[in-house]
């Protein structure tokens, strides 16, 4: 059943607003490190006060929600564990050292750059894929790359990335409400490093989980974090060529999968999904906001794909994903939206 302890939601609160300050303030000195580099300040964004605090805003209220769903057991306080602060500073200077490569490759304009042992595996990819996505080093490809990933995202989004990614658990509340999950089957597509995975095994610990992505690096690093969690497996897989039969899951989701995705691509992983879901299953997403969600936020929205090299993304903000739902015929289609997240959801 749902978790069935209470907390206050003010220290909870308190607690992520504290997390997300150590973010920003790594985030400001990665920034004011990058401003003596040459050519670094054409990337580096000057915005509105009024457009700042409109983001500020809008990040509290997704916290204040968060804490406040922790507060009332949607999902479990354990999704607050944080690692050994050792762990967490280990990792800086290879944040770093990194950034500096992906300050070389976006000056350069280079975007496909590997190592020999990721340009192995380039070739069983689609093409889409074969690029360093955020300009970051061997892009989903190398162990590297995926021990830094959920780390650098993190200090993009000041601290409220893993916030955006629980909303998934809301809408599956709504849709199999006060459950520990037993029974279910659960398909999480492109769950890179697994961190989305987690919460949803945490919030649904008797839930079987099938988790799935195109990097072998990643789905390796997942799998090493959560080994304690029996019921979740991981396979390299294509959401857009699913090797599962008709009708398999309860329940399908992604988390920040198909601002990443051109656009027929999107329509052949939702294809796809809708196959492999049982009749009156889940079908649900957290990604990026879209152009007509929050016209506050669009031109933040705007300057994101040049910046951290996400060549679908200008596609995906203009093109909602809501009428690709209803050109699936997909039934009772609702939205939410979290700082620059939304939900979407819906019954097969």
């Amino acid at each position: 059943m749902k978790n069935s302890e209470k907390y206050f939601e003010g220290p909870i609160f308190m607690y992520s607003r504290a997390r997300g300050f150590f973010f920003t303030a790594q985030f400001a000195a990665l920034n004011w490190i990058s401003l003596f580099l040459p050519g670094q300040k054409k990337f580096l964004k000057n915005f509105d006060r009024e457009k700042i605090k409109t983001v500020d805003r809008s990040m509290l209220d997704l916290l204040k929600e968060d804490a406040a769903n922790i507060a009332n057991g949607v999902y479990p306080l354990s999704v607050l564990k944080p690692e050994p602060p050792l762990q967490h500073i280990k990792r800086i200077p290879g944040i770093l050292i990194d950034g500096l490569s992906i300050y070389y490759r976006r000056i350069a304009g280079k975007t496909t750059i590997f190592d020999k042992k990721a340009l192995e595996s380039l070739q069983e990819l689609p093409r889409y894929y074969r690029r360093n996505f955020h300009f970051q080093t061997d892009g989903y490809l190398s162990k590297a790359s995926a021990q830094l990933y959920e780390h650098q995202v993190e200090l993009l989004f000041h601290g409220a990335a893993d916030a955006m990614r629980r909303m998934i658990i809301v809408s599956l509340r709504e849709k199999f409400g006060n459950t520990d999950g037993n029974g279910l089957h659960f398909l999480e597509l492109a769950c890179g490093t697994g961190r989305a995975t987690k919460f949803v095994a945490l919030a649904f610990p008797k839930a079987k989980i099938t988790a799935i992505d195109l990097s072998s690096s990643y789905l390796k690093e997942a799998a090493l974090k959560l080994d304690s969690f029996e019921k979740v497996h991981f396979l390299q897989a294509d959401a857009a060529e699913l090797p599962f039969k008709e009708e398999n899951f309860d329940a399908i989701y992604s988390v920040f999968l198909f601002h990443e995705l051109p656009f027929d691509v999107r329509e052949k992983v939702m294809l796809e999904s809708k196959r492999v879901l049982k009749k009156d299953g889940f079908l649900g997403f957290v990604d990026s906001l879209q152009k007509t969600d929050n016209p506050d936020l669009n031109i933040f929205l705007e300057n994101f794909p040049a910046s951290y090299h996400e060549p679908f993304f200008r596609n995906y903000i203009e093109n909602p994903m809501e009428k690709i739902f209803k050109k699936m015929n997909l039934k009772k289609i609702k939205t939410k939206k979290g700082f620059f997240s939304k939900v979407c959801w819906s019954d097969k």
